[in-house]
């Protein structure tokens, strides 16, 4: 029960941030898959960063036993591939779907019925995908800091600085796009 009280504790303060962040805006989302707002990638970067270190502290201090998932091509390019064409068709992604039926935006709602339609699919699949796409290109249990040779806090060290300097890079184009876009609107004038 306890853990059902923290799975719902954070979902709605993931939510809320998800909410005060205005990345459940359809605006938003168009602007983030046509690379032109970069919100939500700046603010999922930051959710990412957040738990790498928060779950890799809690793991070193024995809160929590990390379980590491098989890395396999076959499932995440197909994954992937759902993921994307989804999120371009409807304008939101799962977590944004839900966060927009939540603020009264009913036509997330064609979302979150189609990834239930999809779980079901793949459910019923399952047996077919196990012995072909979910098993090829299987790397087995694998880290980015295993891969590269490094200590994993040395790993996550040059992944936020990596992600400040995108942060950066970000936030200076974006500056640049605005103002190009300023200049245009005083031109019409």
């Amino acid at each position: 029960m306890t853990t059902l009280i923290y799975g719902l504790t954070t979902g709605i303060i993931f939510g809320f941030l998800l909410q005060k962040a205005r990345v459940v805006r359809y605006d938003r989302q168009l602007g983030a898959l046509r690379l032109l707002d970069m919100t939500i990638v700046k603010f999922m970067l930051s959710t990412v960063l957040v738990s790498m270190i928060g779950v890799h502290l809690l793991n070193h201090f024995g809160l929590v036993k990390l379980s590491i998932k098989p890395t396999v091509l076959g499932a995440n390019v197909i994954g992937g591939l759902v993921f994307g064409i989804g999120w371009g068709l409807l304008g939101y992604c799962p977590g944004t779907a839900g966060g927009a039926l939540g603020e009264g935006r009913w036509d997330s709602l064609w979302g979150i019925l189609g990834m239930l339609a999809g779980a079901e699919l793949y459910a019923e699949s399952f047996p077919i995908l196990q012995t072909t796409v979910l098993t090829w290109g299987d790397f087995g249990k694998i880290t980015l800091p295993q891969v590269l040779g490094l200590n994993q806090w040395l790993a996550m060290a040059f992944i936020v600085v990596g992600s400040l300097g995108l942060f950066y890079w970000l936030e200076k184009r974006e500056s640049r796009v605005l103002s190009s876009r300023e200049g245009s609107r005083i031109a019409d004038l």
